[in-house]
């Protein structure tokens, strides 16, 4: 297992589209693994693929919420919301492609995600709460969708605004 850096915003590979993965295999594990790594590392509750500068349609999520917190790693091998609620629930996001950023995210409450499994078998998880709304953050970021995406445009501009400017800075 290796670490990876995360990319932070305003990076365009954040915004492209990744692509499906065709057989899980040896080197997808490993990479869920360098991905759980990382978000542990990080730390956070879930990470795309994307996130680390790899176009593939693979997520990792761990939102265990025990008091003792035992590690509970779900990896989700091109993830597919087949069904989505029409309740919605509000949630304060945060991103670790946007750090120390979070705002409030209006989302379905509750979604079916199909999926493959980290040995290559389907997997359909209903998930509500927490879950349901972790699941469509990373899943929009194997669409190129960011969840500033997700508020008013003006408060998306200061977002970007901010992080290109702070990234001009790191550059220089």
């Amino acid at each position: 297992m290796a670490k990876r850096p995360i990319l932070i915003l305003p990076d365009p590979v954040l915004r492209r589209v990744a692509e499906p993965i065709n057989a899980v295999d040896a080197r997808i594990r490993t990479l869920a693994e360098d991905m759980l790594e990382t978000m542990y590392d990080a730390p956070g509750i879930g990470l795309a693929a994307p996130q680390i500068g790899v176009l593939e349609r693979l997520i990792v999520l761990d939102v265990a919420t025990d008091e003792e917190k035992t590690p509970a790693p779900m990896v989700f091998v091109n993830p597919e919301i087949i069904a989505r609620s029409d309740e919605m629930s509000v949630y304060e996001e945060g991103c670790l492609s946007i750090p120390e950023f979070t705002s409030d995210v209006e989302r379905p409450a509750r979604v079916t995600v199909r999926s493959l499994d980290k040995d290559g078998a389907e997997q359909i998880v209903e998930a509500e709460g927490l879950l349901a709304t972790c699941l469509q953050h990373e899943i929009d970021h194997l669409n190129g969708v960011l969840f500033i995406d997700h508020l008013s445009r003006l408060k998306r501009e200061r977002v970007v605004k901010k992080f290109t400017k702070q990234a001009k800075l790191g550059a220089a």
